[in-house]
């Protein structure tokens, strides 16, 4: 398989499920967007590890070295132990056991304790996330990886908006995604992007209506 291909596989999976849509939706940003993805909709077994697969071969096709995975809560729990298990079966790891790792929201006052369940964070560590839109989550994850003496190399999402924040007329220079990047100085590898979900757009005819809109969205606001 192609990594091309596992893009656009990915957006018609998408679509399948109905993580991705199109029409119009005032997103958190107040903007009304021609299309939405909202990847909490992935909620059973098959659907959750069909998305595995893809973000475990998005991870292998990116060539990151790492050692673990971390999943910031709360979406980013089921995403690291799905991803975890996919990538056990992938054929390029050759039956690698990849361990993982996530945060509470609050610490916890009995038993083991603390914010942390799983395995020991150390290493070199990928964060997993639905998509990247302010970048808490991000901030967070890297803070606690570099205080239990890990290293944070990449963030690994599903999809990348490739879109600026603000207010017309206001825009920022970069997107969110752009923005981690160069706060953290490492890599975000999405399983697809919004060029992808044009690509897709354009080769079927079904969804034909929905270019146009979608092209002059990405012309107001992305990147």
């Amino acid at each position: 398989m192609t990594i091309a291909s596992n893009r656009g596989d990915f957006v018609r999976f998408a679509l399948e499920q109905g993580v991705l849509r199109f029409g119009e939706f005032k997103v958190k940003s107040g903007r009304i967007s021609p299309y939405f993805f909202n990847a909490g909709l992935f909620n059973s077994g098959l659907s959750v590890g069909r998305l595995a697969e893809f973000y475990a071969q998005a991870l292998v096709d990116s060539g990151i070295e790492f050692d673990m995975l971390f999943g910031p809560a709360y979406k980013g729990i089921p995403l690291s132990t799905a991803t975890a298990t996919a990538l056990a079966r992938h054929p390029a790891l050759s039956g690698r056991d990849v361990p993982f790792a996530f945060n509470r929201k609050e610490a916890k006052d009995h038993g083991e304790g603390g914010v942390l369940v799983g395995a020991p964070l150390q290493g070199k560590v990928v964060i997993i996330d639905d998509v990247i839109t302010a970048g808490t989550s991000v901030r967070e994850s890297v803070d606690i990886i570099r205080q239990a003496g890990a290293e944070p190399v990449a963030v690994l999402i599903a999809l990348d908006r490739m879109e600026r924040a603000g207010r017309d007329g206001e825009l920022s220079e970069h997107s969110a995604v752009q923005d981690v990047q160069r706060t953290y100085g490492m890599p975000v590898v999405s399983i697809a992007s919004l060029t992808d979900i044009m690509s897709v757009l354009e080769a079927d005819a079904t969804l034909a209506e929905y270019r146009e809109a979608v092209q002059a969205y990405r012309a107001r606001y992305g990147i």
